[in-house]
């Protein structure tokens, strides 16, 4: 899942080549993002960590909701994701493969993979 590559929390169990392959792609892109830090108090806060996984917690975070946006973009107004509830168990109505508030109608991103 994406969540899960982003946060560097993937199970991939396919060719280890490929995932080293990928994870160091990830790496690349967050420390791309870290040197573009600005306040050197986010720079320490993110400290010396080389696989940078305290950003990447925060990046997915911040920027789950838009990812889901853009997988989505494409959905049209009858398409429906699995589950018509909020993860909270509220009810959801959907579109598009969104609550009509615009959130994911899940929240599994946070539930370790093996547990899914």
């Amino acid at each position: 899942d994406i969540g899960d590559i982003l946060r560097g929390k993937d199970l991939y169990l396919g060719d280890k080549g490929e995932k080293l392959k990928l994870e160091d792609n990830v790496k690349n892109i967050f420390r791309k993002i870290y040197e573009g830090l600005t306040d050197g108090g986010a720079k320490n806060h993110y400290g010396s960590d080389e696989n940078y996984f305290q950003l990447r917690e925060d990046w997915w975070d911040l920027n789950r909701h838009d990812v889901w946006k853009a997988i989505t973009c494409k959905a049209k107004e009858a398409d429906k994701y699995f589950r018509e509830k909020t993860s909270e168990g509220n009810d959801c109505s959907v579109e598009k493969c969104k609550c009509l508030n615009g959130d994911p109608p899940t929240k599994l991103d946070y539930v370790p993979q093996y547990l899914r």
